[in-house]
């Protein structure tokens, strides 16, 4: 199993670490993915029907794939039942949305450390290797494990600058999307007041020493949002790299078919 010394060891020395975003429950898919080379695979339960069972066979062929590819979920929510349950398969780092406050983040820091200083409960698992490596588990585990939080609402963004200094949060991830709809400004990238809550997020960030990251979807956000200098990019998702190849295949395979080519 990875030790997320990647996701973890962001600083300002290091590339933007690249990864892609696994909404489609299946091992192969994952596997496939992983295998590519990405920096880290995040794993969506928040938009998937995915169940604990399947997470953990999604991890297990990241780690199946070759090279050193990390692994990331991204919770459902913060809950600590949430949070104990996804830490016990073995994730690298976790990411938690719609977090908005100082005290929400500090509560999702907590969830993810052992006694005493969180309140993450322990288990025999596979974060554990069964039980077989339990107490070396115990004495690492806080460390080990990254905590990103998402800033993706108005108020979040307003109190950007306590969530990212909150003790224990290694990261934010700016969710573009939901946060341009909080704003009333759906899609709108260009946006003044969207690009300023953007620029406030990765400053207060940097401020924090925190690693800030994004999503982008295609090859002009990517540009876009690599510029905002973020320190992770998640670069598209699954079902939008299956949906456009096909499509691309299909239109080429039609225009060759009516001798456009």
């Amino acid at each position: 199993m990875s030790e997320g010394p990647g996701l973890a060891r962001i600083d300002e020395a290091t590339a933007p670490l690249v990864g892609t975003w696994a909404s489609i429950p299946d091992p192969s898919a994952v596997e496939l993915l992983a295998g590519l080379g990405y920096d880290f695979l995040a794993v969506d339960q928040e938009h998937s029907p995915m169940s604990y069972e399947t997470i953990g066979n999604l991890l297990r062929a990241v780690d199946a794939a070759p090279g050193e590819t990390e692994s990331l979920v991204r919770v459902a929510d913060g809950d600590p039942t949430t949070l104990k349950r996804t830490l016990d398969l073995g994730p690298s780092a976790v990411l938690v949305p719609m977090v908005e406050t100082a005290e929400q983040a500090a509560e999702v820091v907590e969830a993810c450390r052992y006694p005493p200083a969180g309140r993450r409960g322990l288990g025999v698992a596979r974060a554990s290797d069964y039980g077989r490596s339990l107490a070396e588990h115990v004495e690492t585990a806080d460390d080990a494990v990254v905590r990103y939080v998402q800033i993706e609402t108005e108020r979040a963004v307003e109190n950007a600058a306590e969530i990212a200094a909150v003790p224990g949060v290694d990261g934010v991830f700016v969710g573009p999307v939901d946060l341009s709809m909080s704003m009333g400004r759906f899609g709108e990238w260009d946006d003044e007041e969207f690009v300023d809550a953007v620029g406030h997020v990765v400053d207060a960030a940097r401020d924090a020493g925190v690693a800030v990251g994004t999503l982008a979807t295609s090859a002009e956000e990517r540009e876009a949002r690599l510029a905002w200098d973020v320190d992770y990019l998640v670069a598209g998702v699954d079902v939008v790299h299956l949906a456009e190849s096909a499509a691309a295949a299909l239109e080429h395979s039609r225009a060759v078919t009516d001798g456009e080519e």
